[in-house]
């Protein structure tokens, strides 16, 4: 891999740690120092394995809210743009809280208020609006892609570690029936 790659995979993955894959378990644990004991290699496989688990976990959570959040700013561009058609007043219901709709009275205009969020609403011409909404759609999209491709290379990271804890596992129980058949014959 070319040192371009390799920063691209980096940042592709937001710096989630590979996994590296124990082809040859007997030399992997005759090489580390002072040489460990099966048990020792498991528990720090396992905490790796769950490190990567409580990544997965975050990264489902803010798929989660990224994906909750693609309608809201899809609904808030379409009514913009319907504001940009109408040069007359017009009536429509809007949502006052879950449960509570009014009717209201919108009069022609060429601005808006923009709810930010943290308590913060920003007045944009509609032309400005639609550009920003448009990109934040656009970003939101790309984010939501960038998590998928994430989940998905974290996904890898997992499976290889419980592979990994799985050979090492195998290997201990064949070096210990070795030693226990051993001296019986």
């Amino acid at each position: 891999m070319s040192p371009d790659t390799v920063d691209k995979v980096d940042k592709e993955h937001r710096g989630i740690p590979k996994a590296i894959f124990l082809e040859d378990v007997d030399g992997y644990m005759k090489s580390t120092t002072p040489e460990k004991q099966a048990a020792t290699v498991l528990k720090e496989f396992d905490e790796q394995l769950q490190k990567y688990k409580y990544m997965e976990l975050n990264l489902l959570q803010r798929k989660k809210r990224l994906r909750a959040q693609v309608p809201d700013i899809e609904k808030t561009l379409e009514i913009v743009q319907h504001m940009l058609k109408k040069e007359v007043e017009f009536q429509t219901h809007f949502q006052l809280s879950d449960q509570v709709h009014a009717l209201a009275t919108v009069p022609p205009t060429d601005r808006v208020l923009l709810w930010l969020g943290a308590n913060v609403m920003l007045e944009y011409s509609i032309d400005e609006a639609i550009i920003l909404l448009t990109k934040n759609l656009n970003t939101a999209n790309i984010n939501a892609d960038q998590l998928d491709d994430d989940l998905g290379y974290l996904s890898n990271q997992i499976t290889t570690m419980e592979v990994n804890m799985a050979r090492v596992y195998n290997w201990d129980f064949k070096r210990r029936k070795a030693v226990a058949e051993g001296p019986a014959k």
